[in-house]
């Protein structure tokens, strides 16, 4: 074989191999994930938006590209506004995403969506044109910070009422509005509230709250259909009622169930499943109490919306004495309930209810177990149980993180509920809530921001129950890591927060 041609073909077998190696060798400095992706773009498949409460679940979407690193390897953080189209994002109407790493959407439905455009002012029943704002920031300072903008339009919607109430000579608290019975808040359905149980020969109709004033807003009848509810903002409107016109045998109840989204409403008679409690309302009366003994207007317990024979009060007790009345305001010998024995400690167990002043037993609040209370009796069962307030911070932002089990208390100092200590000492964008308990998630009453992702300057806030209503917390930004001081006055409802 001639040796030449041999040599000639070893050369181009090696100069290919070669051309290989060093094309390999090339593509491992090039970092391709963001050849088609190199400019940050955002879009909404979303682009004129109608929200409607009855379709409160579904989502707007928002989408964006990764943007470019320069093949630096830096990290990339993204922060998602919205803001009124024409604005320069000062100060945005909504941040719903804030130094975001690996995530390249964001999904909102209609009800949080519109929330948040109402709590920043909007209005309702009306369009806007909105801009979205995707900003991406690098660890390397050397990559300039990105920014991309999508256009889309808004109608938003006013949100129905989260309460209702029936009053009407034909309920068991008649024309008074102040007193005016709550009906239950449906469990598997937005907008749907039910009231079982009596109601007698007379007229009702349905306020959205027990504010003393007839100009507020009501549900009445529709003139041309009797199944159909009107809703009459501020009072206005023709004032229809429905009429009661049949007595039912004890054994029976009437339950109404009211749709505020479809705007109907269904009256039937139904077989009696629960006894009606012994009494609507509680009140708390004595010198341990902020009623002192005033027995004409005393401060009130809260019916619970689940259990009607529930009533809590929660509030400060001081030095002294106090008992509850039932029934009836105004008279001192009416219908009580009372410990077992006069001067009691605030011990958990029976009580008993009683008329007349004949027997008249009192709770002992003394200097060692004087505070913030609160207080629940079982009307069914004759029980009551005293719970001391305490509170507690809930969070990744905070000293104990998520650990329901054993979160970083607050000190009780001159009636006021004070943490001093680190905040985002884990998780510098961190964020927390305030619990009243400990234990369970859905087990207690919590102290939420009025917003999600609110910031530490502001200090709104909401009150929830177990795992109702919206889980809002306080949310740190980038740089406000450090030590704090937290006062809450629950007697005040003031909330600061001041960097120590």
């Amino acid at each position: 074989m001639n040796t030449n041609k041999i040599y000639k073909a070893y050369s181009v077998i090696i100069m290919i191999a070669m051309a290989f190696s060093f094309t390999s060798c090339d593509d491992e400095l090039v970092d391709n994930s963001f050849e088609n992706g190199n400019t940050l773009e955002i879009s909404t498949p979303n682009t004129e938006v109608v929200l409607e409460e009855q379709f409160f679940n579904n989502n707007v979407t928002f989408n964006w590209t990764k943007g470019s690193n320069q093949n630096t390897g830096s990290a990339i953080k993204y922060t998602l506004e919205v803001d009124l189209s024409g604005n320069d994002f000062s100060n945005p109407l909504v941040t719903l995403e804030e130094n975001v790493q690996n995530k390249f959407s964001h999904v909102i439905n209609y009800g949080d969506l519109n929330n948040y455009l109402l709590d920043n002012g909007l209005q309702t029943n009306q369009t806007y044109e909105l801009t979205a704002r995707v900003i991406a920031k690098f660890a390397n300072k050397a990559v300039e910070t990105q920014t991309a903008t999508t256009n889309f339009s808004v109608t938003t919607f006013k949100p129905v009422s989260n309460q209702l109430f029936i009053v009407g000579d034909a309920t068991p608290n008649g024309w008074d509005i102040s007193n005016a019975t709550q009906m239950m808040s449906s469990t598997s359905q937005r907008g749907v509230f039910i009231y079982t149980g009596d109601l007698s020969l007379g007229n009702f109709k349905f306020p959205v709250n027990q504010d003393g004033c007839w100009c507020q807003d009501f549900y009445t009848k529709d003139p041309n259909d009797a199944s159909k509810i009107v809703y009459n903002e501020g009072g206005s409107g023709d004032d229809l009622q429905w009429t009661i016109e049949t007595e039912l045998n004890p054994n029976e109840d009437y339950r109404v169930t009211v749709d505020l989204l479809n705007l109907s409403i269904k009256i039937e008679i139904v077989e009696s499943t629960i006894n009606t409690p012994p009494f609507s309302n509680l009140y708390i009366v004595g010198d341990a109490s902020e009623s002192g003994w005033n027995v004409d207007s005393p401060a009130a317990f809260s019916q619970d919306g689940n259990n009607p024979f529930l009533f809590s009060y929660e509030g400060l007790l001081s030095t002294g004495n106090f008992k509850i009345l039932a029934g009836a305001l105004g008279d001192f010998c009416g219908e009580w309930y009372r410990p077992n024995a006069d001067n009691m400690d605030l011990t958990n167990g029976s009580v008993e209810q009683n008329s007349g002043c004949d027997v008249d037993n009192k709770w002992l609040v003394t200097d060692s177990n004087k505070g913030r209370y609160k207080i629940t009796v079982d009307t069914q069962n004759n029980l009551i149980t005293f719970n001391k307030v305490m509170l507690y911070i809930i969070g990744d932002g905070g000293p104990n993180g998520w650990n329901i089990n054993n979160p970083a208390p607050m000190s009780y100092i001159n009636g006021e509920y004070v943490f001093v200590g680190p905040l985002g000492a884990s998780n510098p964008t961190g964020e927390f809530k305030i619990s009243k308990f400990v234990g369970d998630w859905c087990g207690g009453d919590w102290i939420n921001a009025a917003t999600a992702s609110q910031s530490i300057n502001n200090t709104n806030f909401i009150n929830t129950t177990n795992c109702d209503g919206p889980d809002n917390k306080w949310k740190l930004k980038d740089g406000e890591a450090g030590n704090y001081e937290i006062r809450i006055n629950l007697e005040t409802e003031v909330i600061t927060i001041t960097k120590q």
